[in-house]
């Protein structure tokens, strides 16, 4: 919301607490002076005096509010500064497999189709061993295709974007 939208809101408030303070005050005058024998003698009750001292005490509060409230709406508006980061699109990496091993082939394409997976899945996909995957992707990182990223007790494999 912005600044003037509470500020109404808060004013609004502030005044609905008024009507219900007048409101309250007069029903407990009309309550003390039905109830208090001081009242009907014609004397002025004491009841009457801390219920005056609270309806001012309530207007002095309800006063700091709507200060408030008008505060809001009469400030200068802030000029909002919306900041929106642009990823780069990272740019496929133009791949060189005919010097590929046929099973560098396989899991470079599994991975190419998921753009990320876990070490394990390709154990699972593949049927190779871990020792075998291991070496796979070590070969495929050391020419720069792939990146692994340590995830708890596995690895993450992506294939490597261009930045």
């Amino acid at each position: 919301m912005e600044n003037k939208s509470i500020g109404y809101l808060i004013v609004g408030i502030s005044v609905l607490m008024i009507l219900i303070v007048l409101i309250f005050n007069n029903v407990m005058k009309e309550i003390i002076y039905n109830g208090c024998p001081y009242a009907k003698a014609g004397n002025e009750c004491t009841s009457i005096k801390a219920i005056d001292t609270q309806t001012y005490f309530a207007f002095a509060l309800v006063g700091i509010l709507a200060i408030v409230g008008l505060v809001l709406i009469f400030s200068p508006q802030k000029e909002k500064i919306i900041v929106k980061k642009v990823r780069d699109i990272p740019r496929k990496l133009e791949i060189d497999v005919s010097d590929l091993k046929a099973e560098e082939k396989n899991v470079l394409r599994l991975i190419q189709e998921q753009r990320a997976m876990f070490q394990a899945e390709l154990i699972e996909k593949t049927g190779f061993g871990k020792v075998k995957i291991s070496r796979i992707l070590d070969r495929l990182e050391g020419r720069g295709i792939i990146e692994r990223k340590r995830r708890g007790m596995n690895n993450l494999v992506m294939v490597k974007e261009l930045n």
